[in-house]
């Protein structure tokens, strides 16, 4: 049976595959994106197959009206992909307040809103998946990213705790967790030159200049790829809480949980003078 999709962030990279790769196989979708002339072609390839709906996502009640536009209009909700989101550039002593606060309304609040205006409809017909776009970046932080993995580590946690909430309801929850990804270019996106950085201060410029030396290095990735992956993920019985897309990281990941074990293991005697004397039962 075809899938009805809402997809935040449409218009372009990974939101724009995943849209197509559900449109190419016959399911419905309610695309959303700040200009829906972004998604003229594909109103005028699939039809009605297609509800653009022109959305930005930390306006909390134009999210709620918008997945109650969608389920009205196909009738039901089956697939919810949080994708919308921007990656804040600049060292922690750069970012302003308003910079952080921006980052985290897009990509923290306004998934929060998609995810409390969809449950609703989800629960009514008891199932439903919510799929969570964070990053790599959301299980390992990387100097000047401070502000975005704020927000996609506190995507995690949200979406870990609301899997365990929804599955009695049988809705389901995947976190992606993707590497770099090609731009229309074809090319790996440089992750300081992305239009959202922080005033520089020329006392990180020495740990710019590396952090530039090393962009791109890794292979991009193909979003049409990315989208067939997630096709299997939604189509599966069983799917995945969390899933890294793209090769490159998980080896990096590896070291970084075998370095947290050990440094815990190395300091449990002083956890353990941290608890007192308290008798520890469980």
């Amino acid at each position: 049976m075809s899938k009805v999709w809402f997809v935040t962030g449409s218009s372009r990279g990974l939101g724009r595959s995943f849209v197509e790769a559900a449109l190419s196989r016959g399911d419905r979708v309610a695309a959303t994106a700040r200009s829906t002339a972004s998604l003229d072609e594909l109103v005028t390839a699939h039809g009605e197959a297609v509800l653009a709906l022109e959305l930005d996502v930390t306006d909390k009640a134009a999210v709620a009206e918008s997945v109650k536009r969608a389920a009205e209009h196909f009738g039901r909700l089956d697939v919810i992909v949080n994708n919308a989101g921007y990656a804040h550039v600049g060292a922690i002593e750069e970012t302003t307040e308003r910079e952080l606060r921006d980052q985290l309304e897009t990509n923290l609040f306004g998934a929060v809103w998609v995810i409390q205006a969809a449950l609703p409809y989800l629960r009514e017909q008891r199932g439903g998946h919510i799929i969570q776009l964070s990053s790599a970046a959301g299980l390992m932080a990387f100097p000047l990213s401070g502000a975005y993995s704020a927000s996609k580590w506190a995507l995690e946690a949200l979406n870990e705790s609301l899997a365990h909430e929804v599955a009695g309801f049988g809705i389901k929850v995947t976190v992606i967790e993707p590497g770099g990804f090609a731009t229309r270019s074809g090319e790996n996106p440089d992750p300081l030159d992305n239009g959202h950085m922080a005033e520089p201060d020329p006392i990180y410029d020495g740990l710019r200049r590396r952090i530039a030396a090393m962009a791109g290095k890794q292979p991009a990735g193909d979003p049409a790829a990315a989208a067939q992956a997630l096709l299997k993920i939604v189509d599966s019985g069983n799917p995945p809480l969390r899933v890294l897309f793209g090769q490159g990281f998980y080896p990096m990941l590896q070291q970084v949980y075998a370095d947290r074990l050990k440094t815990w293991a190395d300091w449990q005697d002083l956890s353990a003078q941290a608890h007192g004397s308290t008798a520890f039962t469980m």
